[in-house]
Parts: C-alpha cells; sequence; structure tokens
C-alpha cells in the first residue's frame, strides 16, 4: 500500500473518531452565545449605568473642574468667565481654620461613634443570636427601627426631648441631678449629636453582625464546648476571628458615613454653637450656600479623597489573613 493511500486512511479514522460538537460550527455557535449573553448583560446594567452617569460620574468630574477654578455664584450663567486657579484653592481651604476646625470635629465624630455603634451592635447581635429566645423578631425590628426612621422626623423629636424645658431635663431635675444645655453648650451639644448618630446606625451594625453569626457552623461551637472552652473562650477564639471580614465591612461603612455626616450636626444644632459640631459636610453645604462654589466643590473633592484613604487603609489592616 502506498504511503498517501496510507496517510488518507489515518486521516479519515481520526476524522470518523473526532467528537461530535467540537467542529467549527460548535465553536462558531459557543462564540454567538457568549456574544449574546454578554448583551443581554449590558442591556440590564444599561439602567444603572445611565443613573450612575447622570447623578455621580458626570457631577464628580463637574465638581473637580470647578475646584480647579475661582467660579462663584455669579459665575454660573457663564461659566467659562472663569479663572483656572489650580490647586490654590485646596491650599486656600487646608489653611481655613473654620475648614480645620470641621476636620477636627469630624475625626472626633468617626473616632468617637465608630467604636461605640459596633460595640452596641455587636452586642445586639450576640444577644438576638443566642441569648433571646421569646420575641426575637420583635426585639430585631426594634432595634432597626431608627435606621429606617425619617431622619427630619427624629431630629424634631430629639430636639424637642434635649431642649431645656425638654423631658430629659426635667427628669434630670426630677432625680435631683442637673439640667445641662444640651444644645446650646458646646461640650453637651457634641455629646448630643454622638447619641443621635450612634442611636441612628447600631441598627445597620447589628444586622451585619447577625448576619455574619449566622453563618458560623454549630459544630464548631459544640466542639469547642466539649473541649471545655467557656463563653468567653468561645467568642475571642472562634466567633470574634470568624467575624473579620464582617468586621472589615462594618468597620469601612461606619467610617465612611460619619466621615460624611451631615443630617445630625445639620438638624440638631446647625453645626453650632460656635461651630462645634460643624463637619465637613456641613461646612461644603454652607460655602456652597454662600456662593463659594469653587470652596465648596474643593471641599468635596478633599472629603472623598480622605474617604478613600481612609477605606483603603481599613482594607489593609482588617483584611483577613488567609
Amino acid at each position: 500500500m502506498s504511503t498517501t493511500a496510507t496517510r488518507t486512511m489515518v486521516t479519515s479514522g481520526a476524522s470518523a473518531r473526532r467528537p461530535r460538537g467540537t467542529g467549527p460550527r460548535r465553536i462558531r455557535k459557543v462564540h454567538e452565545g457568549s456574544r449574546a449573553e454578554a448583551t443581554t448583560a449590558w442591556l440590564f446594567l444599561a439602567p444603572f449605568l445611565a443613573i450612575f452617569l447622570l447623578f455621580t460620574g458626570i457631577p464628580a468630574v463637574l465638581a473637580i473642574g470647578a475646584s480647579l477654578t475661582d467660579i462663584s455664584a455669579r459665575d454660573i450663567r457663564d461659566p467659562f468667565n472663569v479663572n483656572f486657579t489650580g490647586f490654590q484653592g485646596f491650599i486656600d481651604i487646608i489653611n481655613n481654620p473654620g475648614f480645620q476646625s470641621a476636620f477636627l470635629n469630624t475625626v472626633m465624630f468617626v473616632v468617637i461613634c465608630v467604636p461605640i455603634s459596633m460595640a452596641l451592635g455587636l452586642a445586639l447581635a450576640l444577644m438576638l443570636n443566642n441569648g433571646i429566645r421569646r420575641l426575637r423578631n420583635f426585639f430585631r425590628a426594634a432595634a432597626y427601627v431608627p435606621v429606617i426612621t425619617n431622619i427630619v422626623a427624629a431630629a424634631v423629636i430629639w430636639q424637642y426631648a434635649f431642649s431645656i424645658t425638654g423631658p430629659v431635663n426635667t427628669t434630670l431635675t426630677d432625680l435631683g441631678l442637673g439640667a445641662p444645655n444640651w444644645l446650646g453648650e458646646p461640650g453637651w451639644a457634641i455629646t448630643t449629636v454622638v447619641m443621635m448618630g450612634v442611636w441612628r446606625t447600631t441598627g445597620t451594625c447589628m444586622i451585619l453582625f447577625l448576619a455574619g453569626l449566622q453563618a458560623v457552623p454549630e459544630e464548631i461551637y459544640e466542639a469547642a464546648a466539649t473541649d471545655g472552652a467557656g463563653a468567653w473562650r468561645r467568642l475571642w477564639s472562634i466567633t470574634l476571628p470568624l467575624l473579620r471580614p464582617t468586621t472589615l465591612l462594618v468597620t469601612v461603612l461606619q467610617t465612611v458615613s460619619f466621615l460624611n455626616i451631615f443630617e445630625e450636626p445639620y438638624l440638631l444644632t446647625k453645626g453650632g454653637p460656635l461651630g462645634s459640631t460643624k463637619s465637613i459636610a456641613v461646612w461644603v453645604y454652607e460655602q456652597f450656600g454662600f456662593g463659594n462654589v469653587s470652596a465648596s466643590m474643593a471641599g468635596s473633592v478633599l472629603l472623598l479623597v480622605l474617604v478613600g484613604i481612609v477605606a483603603i487603609v481599613q482594607f489593609r489592616i482588617l483584611r483577613p489573613k488567609h
């Protein structure tokens, strides 16, 4: 048999043994299916992308551009009749005593409110996960009510409750204690804003920690209890390490929330008294109201950069080891 005939028979045999569905037509169908799936995915993403670009992406770009100019309220009608100042606006803001005070107040809110709200949220989650058996769903809903309560209505109630003649001071007076000016003195005003901030955000921490606790297998606790580990030992050696990803999430969310704190100080005290409760967000809002558009935009950009830096640092420090 000739070499050509042998080669033809081998080739024919190989072609006959080729599995079905692996030819060019099958590959073409796979590519067409992948392309159709990608098109469908983009169609579903299109509404979100349009809303994001319209209300977040484009305004952010415009804000960054405005922060590099000297635009003010009277220049809005003619936005091209402004001068490019570069980073001078950022330098002026950083050297502004009002912004420096607002920055320190914001840091204070983060340092005080984040640990307290997280500790209370974790304690509530532990009690609602294991400690409380009856009416568990009721207590879960009650702890989460402040998160979904209208902030304006809540601020009105807090203003009335902590006014000089409000029920809080009335109760303290009946108990023979002092009646402080909760909203009129700097120290007490800070305390009131911190209490309201913690009251509003503890429910969010509780829900997230509760979800993390319910993801921990019960077999681990049973094995530890069998080996003689007590409740505190199980909490320290099992619960907290396994809650590390949840703790990272809660820490980042809470830190970003309090870096952008606005409603509590603005609705309760308008940033007063004497600017003692004025945050960066309140300062930015006031500058925009005064017509200092460029300063307001520069402050917003600085706040965005600060949030990004803090989030990156927290992810680096608190991310799981494995």
